[in-house]
Parts: C-alpha cells; sequence; structure tokens
C-alpha cells in the first residue's frame, strides 16, 4: 500500500500539471466561442489536428522508448543524451525540408501558409522538449515539471485575453492587428507559450554530456516505431471526425461539434493525469512480486474515479455548457457528449491496459490495436455520416475504442496475465451507464435526483470496497 501511495502522490502532482492547464482552457472555451463563429473555431479545431498528427510523426515513440530503456539500462545519462540528440537533429532536418516547401505543403494539408508556419514553429518547439519532460518525469521531479507546464499554460491563456479580448474592449493600438482573423492569434500565443517552456527547459541542453550510444538508438528506435505508428491510428481515432465533417456536413457543424467536444474533457484531463503518472511507476515497478497485483488494484480504482466523473459531468451537463459552451448555437451537438464520455473512459482503461505489451517488448500488439480503431473509425464515418450526422462519429469513437479495449484485455491475459477484477469493473461501468441514462434523458436539470444517483453510487463502492479503503487510507 505504501507503493500505491508514492503512485497516488505523483499521479496527483502530475495531475496538477494536466488538470490546471485544462482549467485554464476551459476559460478559453467561453472566449473561443464568444469570439468565434462555428467556422472560425472549425479552423481552429483543423490546425491542432494537424499538430496532433505531425506531433506523433516527430517524436517517433522515442518518449514511451525513453521510459523503458531509462528503467532497465544502467548508463540512464546515455539513454537520455541518445534521446535528446535524435529528437533534436531529426526535428532539425525535418523543419530545414519542411520550410522550402511550405508553400506547396500548406496548400496540400489546405491552411493558410501564415497558419502552416505557425503550425511548424510549435511543433519543432514543443518536439525539442519532449526529451527534458520525459527526463523530468523519469528522474521524479514532478513539481518542477508541474511548474513548467503551467507557466506555458499561463503564456498562453494571458495571450489570448490580450489578443481576443483586451486589444477589442479597449482599442489598443497593436501593429499589424486584424480583428477579421483572430484565429490567427490563438497560433501566435501557442508558439509564444512555447518558446518559453523550451528557455525553462535550456538547462537539460546544455548542461548534458552529449553522447550519442548507436546501439540504445537501434533499440530504442525499434521499440518505438510501432508506437508511433499506434500514436498515428490514434490521432485518426481522435481527430479523422473532425477532419471529415467540415467537407461532409460543413464547418458550422463542425465547429459545433468540436466545442460539445470539449464538455468531455474532464475524463481526458483524468486520463492524461493518469498516464503522466502511470507509465514511468509502471516501468519501475515492473520488477516488484507483487506488480500484477497492483496494476489490477490501479485499474479497478481507475476505474471507480473515471465512472463517477462520468456520472457526475452527465448530471450537470446542463450547467457545464452554460460555463464553457455559452453560445447556443453550439448545442446543437451537446447530445454526443455522453458519449463521448464514456468512448475516453474505455479509452483510459485501454491505455491502462497497454502495460502488457510495453512491459514485455511486444509494442506491435498497440500498432495492430490501433490500427484497427482507426479502420474502424474511417470506415464509420465515410459511411455513416452524411447518413446520421455527427451523432454517427460519437458513436463510432465510443465502438472503436470498445474493441481496442476488448482486444488488449483478451491478448494482454495470455502474454501477461494480471488478475483485472473484471466482473467488478464491468459492473461499475454498466450500472454507471444506465444511471448516465436516467439522468440524461429524464432527469435533465433536476439536480436533487441527479445528486441522490451519484451519492447511490458511492455508497455501493464504498461499501463494496470498505476493506481496501481502509488499508489505502491508513497511514503506514
Amino acid at each position: 500500500m505504501s507503493v500505491l501511495k508514492s503512485f497516488f502522490k505523483d499521479t496527483i502532482i502530475y495531475g496538477l500539471a494536466t488538470v490546471l492547464p485544462r482549467l485554464m482552457n476551459f476559460v478559453l472555451v467561453p472566449l473561443h466561442t464568444d469570439t468565434l463563429d462555428t467556422a472560425s473555431y472549425s479552423d481552429n479545431t483543423y490546425f491542432y489536428v494537424y499538430a496532433a498528427f505531425f506531433n506523433v510523426l516527430l517524436t517517433y515513440g522515442m518518449e514511451t522508448a525513453f521510459f523503458r530503456f531509462f528503467s532497465k539500462q544502467k548508463e540512464q545519462s546515455k539513454v537520455y543524451s541518445t534521446t535528446l540528440i535524435s529528437l533534436l537533429v531529426s526535428t532539425l532536418i525535418v523543419f530545414a525540408i519542411v520550410m522550402i516547401f511550405n508553400q506547396p505543403l500548406a496548400e496540400y494539408v489546405n491552411l493558410r501558409l501564415d497558419y502552416f508556419n505557425y503550425l511548424i514553429g510549435v511543433l519543432v518547439l514543443d518536439t525539442l522538449v519532449v526529451a527534458p519532460f520525459a527526463y523530468l518525469r523519469a528522474t521524479g521531479k514532478p513539481i518542477k515539471f508541474t511548474f513548467i507546464k503551467l507557466s506555458n499554460i499561463l503564456t498562453y491563456v494571458i495571450l489570448n485575453f490580450f489578443f481576443l479580448w483586451a486589444i477589442p474592449k479597449f482599442n489598443i493600438e497593436f501593429s499589424g492587428y486584424d480583428k477579421t482573423d483572430l484565429v490567427k492569434y490563438i497560433f501566435i500565443a501557442n508558439l509564444a507559450a512555447s518558446a518559453i517552456t523550451i528557455l525553462f527547459l535550456l538547462p537539460y541542453f546544455l548542461k548534458t554530456k552529449w553522447v550519442f550510444d548507436k546501439a540504445i538508438f537501434k533499440q530504442m528506435l525499434n521499440y518505438g516505431l510501432p508506437i508511433m505508428i499506434a500514436g498515428l491510428a490514434y490521432v485518426i481515432n481522435e481527430n479523422f471526425d473532425k477532419w471529415l465533417i467540415p467537407d461532409v456536413l460543413g464547418k458550422d457543424t463542425n465547429g459545433a461539434y468540436a466545442g460539445c467536444y470539449k464538455l468531455a474533457v474532464f475524463m481526458t484531463i483524468f486520463i492524461q493525469a493518469f498516464r503522466l503518472g502511470a507509465e514511468p511507476f509502471f516501468f519501475n515497478h515492473a520488477k516488484e512480486k507483487n506488480a500484477k497485483s497492483t496494476y489490477a488494484l490501479i485499474m479497478k480504482y481507475f476505474v471507480i474515479c473515471g465512472v463517477l466523473m462520468l456520472l457526475f459531468i452527465v448530471g450537470f451537463i446542463d450547467v457545464f455548457k452554460a460555463l464553457i459552451v455559452r453560445d447556443e448555437t453550439y448545442w446543437v451537438a451537446l447530445e454526443i457528449v455522453p458519449i463521448v464520455l464514456l468512448a475516453n473512459l474505455f479509452l483510459g482503461i485501454y491505455f491502462n491496459l497497454a502495460i502488457w505489451y510495453k512491459l514485455t517488448d511486444k509494442t506491435r500488439f498497440g500498432m495492430y490495436f490501433s490500427i484497427v480503431g482507426a479502420v474502424i473509425t474511417i470506415v464509420l464515418n465515410v459511411i455513416l455520416l452524411p447518413k446520421y450526422g455527427f451523432i454517427a462519429a460519437a458513436w463510432t469513437t465510443l465502438l472503436a475504442y470498445a474493441i481496442m479495449m476488448m482486444m488488449s484485455y483478451v491478448l494482454g491475459q495470455k502474454h501477461y496475465k494480471v488478475p483485472y477484477q473484471v466482473s467488478r469493473i464491468l459492473g461499475y461501468i454498466g450500472f454507471a451507464v444506465v444511471l448516465c441514462y436516467i439522468s440524461f434523458k429524464h432527469l435533465r436539470g433536476n439536480y436533487f435526483f441527479n445528486v441522490a444517483l451519484m451519492l447511490i453510487f458511492i455508497a455501493g463502492i464504498a461499501l463494496l470496497e470498505r476493506k481496501e479503503l481502509k488499508q489505502l487510507l491508513r497511514r503506514r
């Protein structure tokens, strides 16, 4: 239990590094939806779809490979310097090539040239800090990690308010300011925030002993490339709908869909915080005798926290929509939120299950699962979107992640059997889904009954898990 306390402590700190920036981003969602029409918000979404895709390409699985080899290699400094050098060299080569051909490339991806240049700038800076951030996590420095992450988002938020709110409201004179192209300033703010981040992390470039170990690099590359392909497939799963909807249903519909998708971000925050704390923990704890039991316990409480979050967001969905997406033109897509929340919970379980192929160096399975999910996403969206509209995209996402989750569990039990409490986990999810359906369809706005449903659910968990909860809460 003391090991679990350490895990939860680090996860909470990493959670702050994820939750606080996301909460600050929540402040930006009303700002963006108030100042941008749905078509412009679609352009903003389109920009970050490409950012996510190219980020995976530029890092080519080296972050996860770093954790794997940093935990097993005696010469950890060589693992770090090799990772740093490989990402630095490959990123600068790509940057040089892309900037030579930026005009035709911008046309190919259907972005304005200035938007494309901002995109490349953000991608380069964000890729260069991958290794230093991974090093902070692997060496147990969550506070420094969190401070730098918060500095990044604070810069981004302040500049967003300056460009989109302060300048128009107070008629501030700013050279070259174009009030007809406000979305551009979101990208400029992101570029400035990325530049601030790399300044904070400069010591991890300058004070490093630059050693490139070819043998380590080859092993990391073999380990990381399947992770990269899995990452690309994941980006497709997450973003293909937002890429396709503008062409099939129009930019306005895509803007509304993307805006309501933001309401599911609490689940995304939870999953991201968990991954930041869990990935290095899983690797470092793998040699312990009780490792598999610990992983099973973590999975169960991950699911418990996830379903409670699902119930809470669905129960107060009208409050969240009024706070975060205030423009009523966006609310046409509100029905996707419970579906996307559940899809993200399944994705979180899948990430949790993924430890089996990462610890056994069978990362190709992660690639296979993600490719299956991507094929489902592409095929069903192409077939169903024109006929059923944006709701089909939400259901497709749920189905893709559910199948990936089930495939990973079945094969994982054959290669690295973990004693997950499957019946109890499925029971919690199933009961939560029923309560969410009742809440969303029949008790919308009736907060007394929604709170009562959540309390009943919490009481049931407390009763069933009372022995373990006492152990977790007891100080050793």
